[in-house]
């Protein structure tokens, strides 16, 4: 990477501090050739995500889908990032892996019942810092 470089590849260790400074993301999955794209708000747990649902298209498509997509990005005056996680979803069912979810501090937003806690799991962890500035000359 060369000094001044606009946009900086960010190691696993940095996507993993960035998304724990985060709480709102994009849960993504493809359901026959279809994107569907949810906000959630979510938190780190041991490198994995967990975000809480009510039953419906999220929790199904969660459930359903061996692939899945997360992304979250922030923000300065100077500078912006986005790291992606690429993995599965895992609808924790087990009493333990709930007890284990309910230690994280992670409240639903809106004031609505949220019974379902799914853990996101990384495969494959990308993310890039990008420096905001002038295009160029060409």
């Amino acid at each position: 990477m060369l000094a001044g470089d606009p946009v900086t590849v960010l190691s696993e260790d940095e996507c993993w501090d960035l998304l724990s400074s985060a709480a709102l993301g994009r849960f993504v999955v493809v359901t026959d050739g279809r994107a569907e794209i949810f906000p959630v708000n979510f938190v780190t747990q041991r490198r994995t995500l967990l975000f809480r649902t009510a039953p419906g298209t999220k929790l199904y498509r969660a459930a359903m889908s061996d692939q899945i997509a997360f992304e979250t990005d922030g923000h300065t005056d100077v500078e912006g990032w986005s790291v992606i996680i690429q993995g599965r979803a895992h609808l924790l069912t087990a009493t333990a892996e709930i007890l284990d979810a309910e230690e994280a501090p992670l409240m639903p937003w809106p004031a609505t019942v949220k019974p379902h806690f799914v853990r996101v799991i990384g495969m494959e962890i990308t993310g890039r810092r990008f420096k905001f500035g002038p295009a160029p000359a060409r």
